[in-house]
C-alpha cells in the first residue's frame, strides 16, 4: 500500500510538472461540501492513504503534506507511515496553517492548482486575499486526481425516496412557501442550494448517495414562481418524480446546474459561499450580484418540531433496545467466545436491524484497549484487535430510523481495569452528566457551556481534542449545523449559533491515552425550554439517549453528590423505558446494572 501511494503522488507530481503548478490541493469534499464523501470523491484518500473523514493534501513538486485536526492525529500517523506524506497537525504549536503555509512557501507568481468543483467560493476568495500580494494565479479546472484514478467508482445514482409528512413534522410545502419568504426578506430572485441535507429536508425526500447518510447528490435553485431540481433523473422513480411535479418541481440533469449558472444573468442570487463550489460561483458571478449568507434553511432544519422530537423519542428507544442487548451479549460472552473489534459490530449492526434501522449513522468505531486513544479510529478485518476478558472496550456507533438519528458511545469493563483507568472513566462520566443538567439563558451557545463538561479535566491538567458536542440532523446527517459545543470558536465547523428549543445535540466528553485507552461517553440530548423569569427565557436540555452505563469502572469516591444523583436518576429512566422490550433474563439484568448507586 505505502508504495503505491508512493507511486501515485509521485505520478500527480509530474503531472503537476509538466502544467507548471507549484502546488496541488486536494481537499476531503465533494461538489456540496459535504463532510463524508462517497467512494467517487474519495481522492484524498486515494492520494494519501488516509481514511479518516477531515483532512486536505497538499502535493508540491517535490513534497506532500496533509493537514488535519486532532481527532486524527494517532490515525493519521499511523497511515501516512512510509507513504512520505509528512503530517501537519492543525492547531499544535509551531504548525502554519494550510494558508499560512501557502502564503510562506509559494513563488511569486506562482499557480495553485485544484479542481474548482470540490473546493468552495469562500476559501478560494480568502486564498486569493492572501496570496495577491504573490500574485499568485488559480488553475481551478484541474481535475488531475481523475486523470490518474483509473478503477475510479462512478458517481452514484441511488434511488430517492419520499419521507411522509408524519416522520418529517412539516410538508414540504410548508417548507418551500416558508423559504420563497425568506429569499423575498434578502431582496434576492433566486436561491441556490447545493448542500445535499439541505435538500432532502425541503423536499422531505431521502436517497443513499453517501454511506450512512440518507441524501441524493442534487442542486437545487428556488425562485418566487419555479424550482429546479438537478438530480440523476434515472434515480428518481415515478412516483417521486410526480410528488415533486405537484410541488411544482422542474427536474433536470445533475450536471445542468452549471447550465443553469452560466444563463442566469441581472438576477439577485442568495447562497452561501462557504457552501458552494468555486465553478458554479464563478459562473454566477460574471452576470449577478451574489448575495452571501448562510442558507436560511440551515436554522430551521436545527429547530426539530414537537413531532419530530417525538419521532426522535422512539427512534431511542429502538436504539436503546438495541444497545442494552449489545452490552448484555458482551458481558456475559466475554473470553467465553471469540470476540474482535469487527466481529462484535457485526454484531451489533444485526441488533439495529432487528430494531428498525435502516442503516448505520455513520461507520462503527469499534475500539479495544489502546485502539480507543483513537478517538475516530475504524477497525479493518486484516487487522483488528481481539478482545480480552480484560481492559476497556469503547463502541461510538449509532443507526437511522424513520423516526430518526442516532448517536451513542459507551466505554465498558470487559474485565480488570487499572486505577487509572477507573479515574479516567469516573471524570469521563461526571463530566457528561454535568453537562446534561445545566439550565441556561437564551442566547447562550455551545461555547459558554463547554467548561462545564472540561471543568474536572482541567482542574488535573487533562484535556481532549475534540468538541464536547455536534448537532445532530433527523435522518439526515449525524453532524449538522449551526450548534456545537466546544470551548473554542472553529469558524469552519460553523457550529457556533446559540441553542434554540427544537435543537439536538451530542454530549461527549472523552479522555484519550496514546498506547493505553481511550474513554467517552456519549448521549444525545435536545434542547427545551424551561423558564421565564424577569431576567430572560431559561433552557434545559433532555436526554434522548436511553442506554445503561457501565457502572463497574465507577469510583464512587470521585463523585459528589450531585453526580450520583443525576446518575441514579438517568439509570431510573433507562430501566423504564428499555425493560417492557427486553425478554425476562435481559431485563432481569438490566435491573441490575441500573441499581442505585449509593454514598
Amino acid at each position: 500500500m505505502m508504495n503505491r501511494i508512493a507511486k501515485r503522488i509521485g505520478q500527480l507530481q509530474k503531472m503537476i510538472r509538466e502544467r507548471r503548478i507549484d502546488a496541488y490541493l486536494v481537499p476531503t469534499s465533494d461538489y456540496h461540501e459535504s463532510e463524508y464523501v462517497g467512494a467517487h470523491f474519495a481522492c484524498r484518500e486515494y492520494i494519501t492513504g488516509f481514511t479518516g473523514s477531515s483532512g486536505t493534501a497538499l502535493i508540491e513538486k517535490n513534497k506532500a503534506k496533509l493537514w488535519t485536526d486532532g481527532r486524527y492525529f494517532v490515525q493519521a500517523a499511523a497511515e501516512l507511515e512510509g507513504t512520505g506524506v509528512e503530517l501537519m497537525k492543525m492547531g499544535e504549536p509551531g504548525v502554519p496553517t494550510l494558508e499560512e503555509y501557502l502564503e510562506q512557501n509559494l513563488p511569486f507568481g506562482g499557480i495553485l492548482g485544484f479542481d474548482g468543483r470540490v473546493m468552495n467560493a469562500r476559501m478560494c476568495e480568502d486564498l486569493q486575499k492572501r496570496l495577491e500580494d504573490k500574485n499568485i494565479s488559480f488553475a481551478s479546472t484541474e481535475a488531475l486526481i481523475g486523470s490518474l484514478w483509473e478503477d475510479r467508482p462512478e458517481l452514484p445514482k441511488e434511488k430517492v425516496w419520499i419521507l411522509e409528512d408524519s416522520y418529517a413534522g412539516r410538508s414540504a410545502r410548508e417548507k418551500i412557501a416558508e423559504l420563497r419568504q425568506e429569499i423575498k426578506k434578502e431582496h434576492a430572485t433566486v436561491h441556490i442550494l447545493t448542500t445535499l441535507d439541505d435538500i432532502a429536508w425541503l423536499f422531505n425526500i431521502r436517497g443513499n448517495d453517501i454511506p450512512h447518510n440518507p441524501v441524493a447528490l442534487s442542486y437545487a435553485a428556488v425562485t418566487e414562481k419555479e424550482i429546479f431540481l438537478f438530480i440523476s433523473l434515472e434515480a428518481v422513480p415515478e412516483n417521486v418524480r410526480t410528488y415533486l411535479e405537484e410541488l411544482g418541481v422542474t427536474l433536470s440533469p445533475y450536471q445542468d446546474i452549471y447550465t443553469y449558472a452560466q444563463d442566469l444573468c441581472h438576477e439577485r442570487v442568495l447562497l452561501e459561499k462557504g457552501k458552494v463550489n468555486y465553478g458554479i460561483v464563478n459562473y454566477l458571478a460574471e452576470n449577478n450580484r451574489l448575495i452571501d449568507k448562510m442558507n436560511p434553511t440551515v436554522m430551521k432544519k436545527a429547530q426539530k418540531t414537537a413531532v419530530e422530537i417525538e419521532n426522535l423519542k422512539k427512534a431511542h428507544i429502538r436504539d436503546g433496545v438495541a444497545m442494552t442487548k449489545f452490552i448484555y451479549w458482551m458481558k456475559h460472552n466475554i473470553g467465553k467466545i471469540p470476540m474482535t473489534e469487527c466481529s462484535v459490530a457485526d454484531h451489533l449492526r444485526q441488533l439495529r436491524r432487528e430494531q428498525g434501522a435502516l442503516d448505520e449513522s455513520f461507520t462503527t468505531i469499534s475500539a479495544y484497549g489502546a485502539n480507543a486513544a483513537m478517538c475516530h479510529y475504524h477497525a479493518v478485518k486484516e487487522s483488528c484487535a481481539t478482545l480480552q476478558p480484560s481492559g476497556l472496550y469503547l463502541i461510538d456507533s449509532g443507526g437511522q430510523y424513520l423516526e430518526g438519528t442516532t448517536d451513542i458511545t459507551r466505554t465498558m469493563a470487559l474485565g480488570p481495569v487499572t486505577d487509572e483507568e477507573r479515574e479516567h472513566y469516573t471524570l469521563v462520566l461526571m463530566s457528561m452528566l454535568r453537562l446534561g443538567h445545566v439550565k441556561f439563558l437564551e442566547g447562550c451557545s455551545g461555547l459558554s457551556l463547554d467548561y462545564v463538561a472540561r471543568e474536572l479535566m482541567w482542574k488535573r491538567g487533562l484535556n481532549y481534542n475534540h468538541g464536547t458536542g455536534h448537532g445532530i440532523g433527523y435522518l439526515l446527517n449525524v453532524h449538522e449545523r449551526p450548534v456545537g459545543i466546544r470551548f473554542k470558536t472553529v469558524p469552519e465547523r460553523q457550529d457556533g449559533a446559540a441553542f434554540a428549543p427544537g435543537m439536538v445535540c451530542s454530549d461527549e466528553p472523552g479522555i484519550y491515552i496514546e498506547g493505553s485507552h481511550g474513554i467517552r461517553t456519549e448521549n444525545l440530548l435536545f434542547c427545551k425550554e424551561e423558564e421565564t423569569t424577569q431576567y430572560g427565557r431559561f433552557f434545559s436540555f433532555e436526554y434522548l439517549t436511553m442506554v445503561p452505563i457501565d457502572l463497574g469502572p465507577v469510583d464512587v469516591s470521585l463523585m459528589e453528590d450531585r453526580d450520583i444523583v443525576y446518575l441514579n436518576e438517568y439509570h431510573s429512566q433507562v430501566y423504564e423505558k428499555i425493560a417492557p422490550h427486553l425478554n425476562e433474563e435481559e431485563s432481569r439484568w438490566l435491573r441490575e446494572v441500573t441499581q442505585p448507586l449509593v454514598w
